[in-house]
């Protein structure tokens, strides 16, 4: 019985373990695909709150809030590039409240 029972493990545990590395694969696909179109919406928030509030020369503090805290999941996401000098553009204007 014993034998049996260890004929069976071995049979299905490379069966098991292989589904588990594929279930794993995908899920790291999804979440890339999840990451990818977070920071893509983030982008394009981030260069509509630069366009509108750099052509006013001013930004709302509450709006300057937002953007910073978009920026640095932006960044964290793996986003730079004109974004960070939009970053430093929007940094510059006027704070109003």
């Amino acid at each position: 019985m014993q034998q049996f029972i260890m004929s069976i493990c071995t049979t299905a545990m490379p069966i098991v373990l292989g589904y588990i590395v594929w279930l794993l694969k995908n899920q790291k696909k999804d979440r890339d695909s999840n990451s990818k179109g977070t920071m893509l919406l983030l982008r394009v928030q981030l260069i509509e709150y630069h366009d509108r509030y750099v052509a006013l020369k001013h930004i709302p503090s509450y709006a300057l809030d937002n953007f910073i805290e978009m920026y640095e999941a932006y960044h964290d996401l793996g986003g730079n590039g004109m974004v960070t000098e939009m970053y430093k553009e929007v940094l510059e204007l006027e704070i109003r409240k």
